[in-house]
């Protein structure tokens, strides 16, 4: 059935939570894990699953997000795959951009009338996780249903956050409610295993993931021209017409990238030995830009649970708990700690490194800086004798050279941080 599914990645709107590194591009062009986009996990999941027919739906600040796909997911010319970028664009029949996940998906689906086609597998574009979408279509085929939702087990303090669900003892969906407030979670408990239980993980919810018939999808649409979301309205108008909608249960690693907490909190995890995303799989590798980046080269430096991309120059005295992105340079004496450093898009020349010009910063990290708790942009200038210690003691706000959400201090793309400035 791989081949007869088309799947669409919802690359989401502003992404004003995720502000400032969605200030110069899209939610699924945000790096993750030193050397990725946010936008290659989805894909992937696909491409190891079998599945060649991937849109991405965008239409704020892709011009990064194509750079990238272009660059990155080119097939030959007789598997038939490719992965389009669909931007929201004016028709005769919707001037209005993208209004939410389903009206995205309305507006788009005539892109997809050039190809054969039997399921649409609906994903999101800011989600970390593996999974095998071949046995979630097979497992939809089977039961002969003509929604399928993928859930994931919460506890009570992120229930409130998500879609959740009941459903009968054969796994059909059969009430669903959008983001219940605290005081009606007991009416939505479900069963769930005793491991889950023990968790306190009693609700199913929404991960946002869904299997689609496609006469199914274009009869919703059609029934309901004004819905623009899916789990707010296309979910239950599915169940209240009597369609079979039944439930996906996923008990892998999943997390949500849709804050600056747990973006910052996803990639800090990934530094462990063993992390719950596997990046070192055999077989189902993570795909990115082939960028044919020297090795990194570090010297006299300490590390400690430290994630190092490609083409790194590191000069520091230690690093620990840190995911280090692609060319970084960090000076000697400096000392990162709980921090992301995303690196740069090219690196310093000959010229700028023998340069005695103190006009501004190499890019990068400069010497005896001091950094914890901080996530630090592409293309950033830190001088030296620099000092960035995030936390709770610091209140959010924009600032005259960085940002701080959640005590989290951000340096924003391209930003000049001189010599000896502090936070």
């Amino acid at each position: 059935m791989k081949e007869k599914t088309i799947a669409i990645i919802l690359g989401g709107g502003r992404g004003t939570r995720l502000h400032p590194l969605t200030r110069h591009r899209s939610k699924p062009a945000v790096p993750i894990a030193g050397k990725y986009r946010l936008v290659d996990i989805p894909i992937s999941n696909c491409l190891n699953s079998g599945i060649r027919k991937i849109f991405v739906l965008t239409q704020f600040n892709s011009a990064s997000l194509n750079r990238h796909i272009k660059n990155t997911y080119n097939f030959d010319n007789f598997s038939h795959g490719f992965v389009d970028i669909l931007a929201a664009e004016q028709t005769p029949k919707s001037s209005n951009w993208y209004q939410g996940t389903a009206d995205a998906v309305r507006q788009s689906i005539h892109h997809m009338a050039n190809h054969e086609y039997d399921y649409v597998l609906v994903l999101s574009g800011d989600q970390l996780y593996q999974m095998d979408y071949e046995a979630l279509i097979e497992n939809h085929k089977k039961a002969k249903a003509k929604l399928t939702v993928a859930t994931i087990p919460v506890d009570a303090k992120d229930a409130p956050g998500f879609g959740i669900m009941k459903t009968n003892d054969k796994g059909e969906i059969e009430s669903f409610i959008e983001k219940p407030a605290t005081e009606e979670l007991s009416k939505w408990e479900s069963g769930t295993s005793d491991k889950m239980k023990a968790q306190g993980r009693v609700y199913l919810a929404s991960m946002g993931i869904y299997v689609f018939n496609k006469k199914e999808m274009l009869k919703l649409f059609e029934e309901n021209p004004d819905a623009t979301d899916f789990g707010k309205e296309i979910i239950p108008k599915a169940i209240g017409s009597g369609a079979k909608v039944i439930s996906y249960p996923f008990s892998g690693y999943w997390t949500d990238i849709g804050t600056i907490a747990s973006f910052f909190d996803a990639n800090i995890e990934l530094t462990e030995t063993v992390p719950d995303f596997n990046l070192y799989d055999n077989e189902r590798q993570i795909f990115t830009r082939a960028r044919l980046l020297p090795a990194s080269k570090l010297t006299g430096t300490s590390l400690h649970y430290v994630l190092i991309a490609e083409g790194c120059i590191i000069e520091a005295s230690r690093i620990e708990r840190s995911v280090v992105g692609i060319r970084s340079r960090i000076g000697k004496g400096t000392t990162i700690e709980h921090s992301i450093v995303m690196g740069n898009d090219h690196f310093a020349t000959e010229e700028e490194l023998t340069s005695q010009s103190n006009d501004k910063p190499l890019m990068g990290i400069g010497q005896r800086c001091f950094i914890s708790r901080a996530i630090v942009d592409r293309n950033v200038r830190i001088g030296n004798d620099v000092r960035i210690v995030g936390g709770s003691h610091l209140e959010d706000g924009k600032y005259d050279k960085h940002y701080v959400v959640d005590g989290i201090v951000i340096i924003p793309k391209g930003e000049v941080v001189p010599d000896g400035y502090s936070i």
